[in-house]
């Protein structure tokens, strides 16, 4: 099978609705590594970036409560910033780059999937690029 690994998609694919933070981004334990009270943060096994979590609450209304939040693992050797909070909402809205998710079998026998970023950004912003050269013979304004 052509499929190994992690499966990319798009944030529209996982959060048609956008999500929303509901908790602080916060280093992924190794748990293998940590031991005697010692803390070892996790290290992603295809780049070995340090792995940070967040938890987000879907905005899909048809959701039922316990399906609502869910962790998401950022990969980035700092710690990401979250977006500032906007004034009136009670919860900050993110959005995601880089997605891809890794569907695995739960405790209790039913699938579910582990999501993984690359960047987490402000709705409606874009993801920083170089910039582009321009033209010779031409101005860069």
């Amino acid at each position: 099978m052509a499929l190994q690994g992690p499966i990319p998609v798009t944030f529209a694919m996982v959060f048609p609705h956008g999500c929303y933070i509901v908790g602080e981004v916060e280093p992924v334990k190794d748990f293998d590594a940590s031991a005697g009270g010692r803390f070892v943060q996790a290290r992603d096994k295809q780049t070995g970036e340090l792995v940070w979590q967040v938890a987000v609450m879907d905005g899909d209304p048809t959701l039922k409560p316990a399906q609502k939040t869910v962790a998401v693992k950022i990969l980035a050797q700092v710690q990401p910033v979250p977006p500032a909070p906007m004034p009136g909402l009670p919860f900050t809205p993110v959005e995601f780059d880089g997605l891809a998710v890794t569907p695995y079998v739960n405790a209790a026998g039913r699938l579910a999937y582990s999501i993984k970023v690359r960047e987490m950004r402000a709705p409606g912003q874009t993801t920083p690029t170089a910039p582009t050269k321009a033209p010779a013979g031409k101005d860069a304004n």
